[in-house]
């Protein structure tokens, strides 16, 4: 795999890029806007970081990033804000994050690498800039394969489906079949971390630190079951969004999660109690930041600041529930490695066969 060498798009604190190095492809670079995720992303990839707006990337710069590799990977996840189910009711086609697909095409015009993979949510689909994102690879040439994939069927602890392009130009790509039959729960994920406070860090992790709760969030908390809703509160807890028609329907929020299913889908504000389903199932607190990185696939030991680092909840709670989930990236980099490798045995083959050919002198 060393011919081969990836760049990442809106690469983020780098989940996408930490599958792909686990399956065992080379990144070599990630570009972001967002100079935050510079820490995680190259404590814990070894690869560089590039900060700056893609629309700004020339395709010399990428050429110069792949060094001559043989097989070049273009991967990204543009910002999925635009294209969610939140958004529809607000976002307009004039928002600067719409045009970042058609800013990926622009590149893989430009150089036309041997492999693109792009994942975004499902609705992403629905949506003009999808379509002639796919139809800019197929007029290229790409053999294009596209489905929504449920996360939980790779590995990932977290109800989460997700849009996936795999595109090549050596030929016919999909996503290899899932590798877990049975999904892994809140509890295989992070039912072994030491418990703690609302308010409270971790002695020996400060990245394993939650929010804190008002006495008002603390009283309701410890009303809620696993599962549950606001619904199993006393009338007295209840908030007045909630009493009026409009809000009786919204009861995915101010929950606890359940031990023995996967987590709902970590958004940006997994953090806070009040934002979903995101109440510890045992402990009187909104889970960690540390519990949603785990959630979101990445290792225990995954660094997101320098040590003493302050813990900026707004900060680092968009830079998690952003990530592309590393389980994903893992199988999106297997599958390439499978596609590769039956390339190569083809290749072997039809050498084979012409080999064949010139060394018989029947044939000849």
């Amino acid at each position: 795999m060393k011919e081969v060498a990836c760049v990442d798009l809106f690469c983020g604190a780098g989940g996408l890029t930490h599958g792909l190095i686990q399956a065992g492809i080379s990144v070599v670079a990630g570009i972001d806007v967002d100079t935050a995720c510079r820490y995680p992303f190259e404590i814990n990839n070894g690869a560089r970081f590039l900060a700056g707006d893609v629309a700004d990337v020339k395709p010399a710069d990428l050429k110069k990033l792949y060094a001559g590799a043989r097989v070049r990977i273009l991967a990204g996840c543009a910002p999925c804000q635009p294209f969610s189910t939140y958004s529809q009711r607000y976002e307009t086609l004039t928002s600067p994050r719409w045009p970042l697909l058609y800013q990926f095409a622009r590149l893989v015009k430009s150089i036309r690498p041997e492999i693109v993979t792009m994942e975004n949510v499902p609705l992403v689909e629905k949506h003009s800039v999808f379509d002639d994102f796919v139809a800019t690879l197929q007029n290229l040439g790409y053999k294009v394969w596209k489905e929504v994939v449920d996360c939980t069927q790779y590995g990932l602890p977290q109800n989460r489906r997700r849009m996936v392009i795999l595109a090549s130009l050596i030929g016919p790509i999909d996503l290899i079949s899932p590798t877990h039959k049975k999904p892994r729960t809140v509890r295989d994920a992070i039912g072994a971390l030491p418990a703690i406070e609302a308010g409270s860090t971790h002695d020996e992790d400060p990245f394993h630190v939650s929010s804190k709760l008002s006495s008002l969030n603390l009283s309701r908390i410890r009303a809620s079951r696993p599962g549950g809703t606001w619904r199993d509160w006393p009338e007295r807890l209840v908030a007045d969004c909630h009493r009026r028609d409009s809000g009786r329907t919204y009861p995915s929020v101010y929950g606890r999660m359940t031990w023995d299913e996967p987590s709902p889908t970590v958004t940006t504000q997994f953090y806070g109690f009040g934002n979903g389903r995101f109440g510890h199932p045992e402990q009187d607190r909104a889970i960690s930041l540390r519990e949603g990185a785990i959630l979101q696939g990445f290792p225990r030991q995954y660094a997101f600041v320098a040590d003493n680092g302050a813990a900026h909840f707004k900060v680092l709670g968009r830079m998690i529930g952003n990530a592309v989930p590393v389980a994903l990236g893992e199988a999106i980099g297997k599958s390439i490695i499978a596609h590769l490798g039956v390339a190569a045995q083809k290749h072997q083959a039809e050498l084979k066969d012409v080999s064949n050919v010139c060394c018989n002198p029947l044939v000849a």
